[in-house]
């Protein structure tokens, strides 16, 4: 337990602060990697199992997509206020071990092809177990560092937690495909695709990550470490159900990482139902990798420019792409286009990325910059704490909000071509969306006299802090 904890004073930072920290971020990364790819393995099964003998329908698999998104944006919920209750380093190591329960039970379930669909509805919740994960470990992370050095220590973060998913889609792809552990995790099956029958592991889909769990949940309990000051009580965090930011940031979440996770969880099966020839497997894990890459590596674009500013390009390039994917599917009177469709949806995934780290920039700033208002009688010492106390939990719980992306995107996909045959109308309300959210942020954050560009001086110094 660190019971004496200064990561705003540069003497402190400077000579026991910074490693620490960075040794916290650095096991972080490994178990959240993980946790992301158990979330979302199942959009890499689902794409499969047709060929192996499951008899579901289109519309069954494409809820099975959105169920893991479902479980887990709810998850993060309560997922984001525990690091404060519990202590980082105690919940980052029962976090990641709740990750066998899919992990083993993907392996178990898709033996079978007379296992019951229910079962696989289960197992589609249970990876969720990975979504929740997100939330705490960024509210944990974010206690660790000062405010100039939060924005890019949480893309970090998040950057290579996102990056799991596109490990888990290169991955999976090749393990199936290898028998040399089939002694142990069970016979083959047989695929059938185009005609030619193949012999597949699907079961190493799950079982791939149990070593790999064990060892990062093991790194947890042994090198990361709790923050006495950082403990606080559900109702002591609860107060930001009653900040107006709060929701507002959740929104433009929802627009940047409830896009990249939802799609995520949609391209693979999206892009095999309407280009069957497409080289799907080899191809899926580059969207993905495109946009935790851009996380990662983009977050101190937000921090030399400004969150909001970069926010508001992000919204105008989404709107863009997917006016470009629209026209890919032959969705505004033109042919259907295979390269179009791919290369809009890589320039998705990257803005996406992007986004993902300027909505979280803004968050802190956003609490400084409100806490004269709100504590108008405290001192700096207590606005402070209260700023990283309320940070922490906005960052949790607007990541929560954001998940629900990854359940309304393949659901509005698999309802489009149920109702229409093709992903248009979806594709529409997804333009739409995004084009609201450039007026969001606009309005709040983007204008020259909103909080961000027209604090007091106190203020504004705070910010640039």
């Amino acid at each position: 337990m660190l019971t004496d904890w200064r990561p705003e004073d540069p003497a402190f930072w400077s000579q026991t602060g910074k490693a620490i920290a960075n040794r916290n971020l650095w096991i972080s990364v490994p178990n959240l990697l993980l946790a992301f790819s158990v979330w979302m393995v199942w959009s890499m099964v689902v794409a499969k199992l047709k060929l192996v003998g499951f008899t579901f329908t289109t519309d069954q698999l494409f809820w099975l997509t959105a169920l893991p998104a479902l479980s887990g944006a709810t998850l993060r919920i309560f997922y984001s206020f525990l690091v404060p209750i519990l202590g980082g380093r105690l919940w980052t190591t029962i976090s990641t071990l709740s990750l066998l329960i899919p992990a083993i039970g993907i392996g178990l379930a898709v033996q079978n092809p007379q296992t019951p669909y229910w079962v696989f509805v289960a197992l589609a919740l249970g990876c969720g177990l990975g979504g929740g994960n997100f939330a705490s470990s960024m509210a944990n992370i974010s206690f660790f560092f000062p405010k100039s050095g939060k924005g890019n220590a949480l893309a970090i973060n998040a950057g290579f937690g996102n990056l799991g998913v596109s490990v888990m889609q290169f991955l999976v792809p090749i393990v199936i495909a290898l028998g040399a552990f089939a002694p142990v995790v069970g016979a083959p099956q047989v695929a059938v695709e185009k005609g030619v029958e193949t012999n597949v592991w699907l079961q190493n889909a799950g079982f791939v990550w149990v070593p790999f769990i064990i060892a990062a949940a093991v790194a947890a309990w042994v090198g990361m470490s709790d923050i006495a000051s950082a403990r606080a009580s559900f109702a002591e965090q609860a107060v930001v159900f009653k900040r107006k930011h709060n929701w507002v940031i959740c929104w433009l979440y929802l627009g940047t990482f409830g896009s990249f996770i939802g799609f995520s969880a949609a391209f693979p099966l999206l892009m095999k139902t309407l280009f069957p020839s497409a080289p799907v497997m080899q191809l899926v894990f580059l969207g993905p990798l495109v946009g935790a890459a851009s996380r990662a590596l983009t977050g101190w674009v937000s921090d030399k420019f400004g969150g909001e500013n970069v926010t508001h390009w992000v919204f105008l390039s989404l709107a863009v792409g997917v006016v470009s994917v629209l026209h890919s599917v032959g969705g505004l009177g033109g042919p259907s286009s295979f390269p179009l469709f791919f290369a809009s949806f890589m320039w998705l995934f990257f803005w996406t990325g992007v986004g993902n780290a300027s909505t979280f920039q803004m968050i802190p700033a956003i609490v400084r910059a409100d806490m004269p208002r709100l504590l108008p009688g405290a001192d700096e010492t207590i606005r402070l704490k209260a700023s990283e106390m309320e940070s922490a939990a906005i960052v949790g719980f607007s990541s929560a909000i954001g998940a629900f992306g990854g359940f309304f995107i393949p659901l509005a996909f698999g309802n489009s071509m149920k109702a229409t045959g093709g992903p248009a109308t979806a594709l529409i309300v997804f333009l739409a969306f995004y084009l609201s959210c450039v007026a969001v942020n606009w309005a709040f954050y983007g204008r020259k006299t909103s909080l961000l560009h027209a604090p007091s001086k106190s203020s504004k110094m705070e910010i640039a802090a």
